[in-house]
């Protein structure tokens, strides 16, 4: 529990320390953690505006948490609430004003918003108190909605909150109002690079970029703890990796449309045309040294490889496309890499990519039924896949397929009233 003093000294770090965070999902995280804390609440939820709705975007809970196994995480359901005066969220969202509610089951009758109860039932937690303040870009627009939880004393009781943590939260959320609108930005740029390589080939989506981006970093986030990597730099990495993840397929870009848009199967020339795009990606990212560049020009690179080395591009230059010496079989041909020699970030997306690729409906196939995806994954451990990621990913199972479910691949999520019975949480 922050005193006064720490909370002063915490604000005046807080936007040096957002700002260290680019993308999005990852920042909402970082914000939501950060509010929590200021404002010892036991749990909170964000909103992102979209229109006149708001999306529920990201949720925590210690209570629920606690009833969860060692390494589980919670579940959630992603809905969408309109921006009007019935709900408390959404209130807020219309007025600009914001809501510090004592007791949410004392509302008053006559006031226009209520709380929905069916989320305590449905999840067996009990709200109280709740401050809802919106988040407000540079001209004074709703970004969307921070909302804390059940207040809670030294001793863990559930107390109200004070007027001075609605104006400290003020404050909070005109920081992280800065950093959200920025890495709204960064991703907005990401999905445009994203769209240029759908118009050449139309299985790279939005939301197929975003599932193994999401995919990615949960395999990434388990690998690390397992080798007791510290918090800070697996938080660094994986705002890294979501980035790098999205950019898998950039080099798409560069290959034929005759062979993109093939609709039956390629031919060996053509097969060899499309593994370019893998050296082509990487090669967008072979000058600049940042640590994201590295990143993804690691997971263009490698995330084609496998684990039995019968993958590629192998052991190349990324800039001659000609086999490093040492590495080539015959004819210019490079030996693949295989086990380590692929690094952790291909290893990972490498399962991610086809994991969506078998679960998703494309103009030239139905997604195929879950057990003969998990069954074929199985199949492929130690073959195509690092047999310890694949651990991983089937421990995994369950929020992978909640991201699976956030990014649709009409972008359209469950509406309100459905996920008020559906829902695992409260929110």
């Amino acid at each position: 529990m922050l005193t006064e003093s720490e909370k002063l000294k915490a604000l005046t770090l807080l936007g040096i320390e957002l700002n260290q965070t680019h993308d999005l999902d990852i920042l909402l995280e970082q914000v939501l953690t950060r509010a929590r804390r200021f404002a010892n609440a036991d749990a909170g939820s964000i909103y992102i505006r979209s229109g006149n709705q708001l999306h529920f975007s990201y949720t925590q809970n210690n209570t629920l948490c606690q009833r969860l196994s060692k390494g589980e995480k919670l579940i959630y359901s992603t809905f969408k609430i309109p921006i009007d005066k019935y709900s408390i969220a959404g209130y807020v969202a219309l007025t600009g004003r914001s809501l510090n509610i004592a007791d949410v089951y004392k509302i008053d009758p006559a006031s226009p918003y209520q709380f929905n109860r069916q989320f305590d039932i449905t999840s067996e937690y009990k709200t109280r108190s709740v401050l809802t303040i919106p988040l407000k870009t540079s001209n004074n627009s709703i970004l969307g909605i921070l909302q804390v939880i059940n207040a809670q004393d030294e001793h863990k009781n559930i107390v109200s909150f004070s007027k001075n943590d609605e104006q400290v939260m003020h404050h909070f959320a005109g920081v992280a109002s800065v950093a959200l609108e920025r890495a709204q930005m960064t991703r907005s740029i990401f999905l445009r690079m994203v769209k240029i390589a759908e118009l050449r080939d139309p299985k790279e989506t939005g939301p197929h970029v975003n599932r193994v981006a999401g995919y990615s970093v949960e395999i990434y986030e388990q690998w690390a703890r397992n080798r007791g990597i510290d918090e800070k730099t697996i938080h660094k990495n994986k705002d890294i990796l979501r980035m790098a993840a999205m950019l898998h397929d950039v080099g798409k870009v560069a290959i034929s449309d005759l062979i993109l848009k093939k609709p039956g199967p390629l031919d060996s020339n053509e097969f060899e045309d499309m593994k370019k795009h893998t050296i082509l990606g990487a090669g967008l990212f072979a000058d600049a040294e940042s640590d994201f560049d590295k990143a993804a020009r690691e997971v263009a690179l490698n995330h084609h490889e496998r684990w039995d080395g019968l993958g590629y591009p192998g052991h190349i230059n990324v800039i001659t496309g000609k086999p490093l010496p040492g590495y080539e079989v015959k004819n210019g041909i490079t030996r693949g890499k295989k086990k380590e020699e692929i690094p952790i970030y291909g290893r990972i997306v490498a399962i991610a990519d086809v994991y969506d690729a078998l679960s998703t409906e494309r103009v030239y196939k139905k997604a195929w039924d879950e057990p003969k995806i998990l069954s074929t994954m199985e199949n492929k451990s130690g073959k195509h896949f690092d047999p310890e990621l694949m651990e991983i990913f089937f421990s995994k199972i369950d929020i992978l397929k909640a991201i699976q479910k956030r990014y649709t691949e009409n972008n359209d999520t469950e509406d309100y009233r459905s996920a008020r019975t559906k829902t695992r949480i409260f929110r």
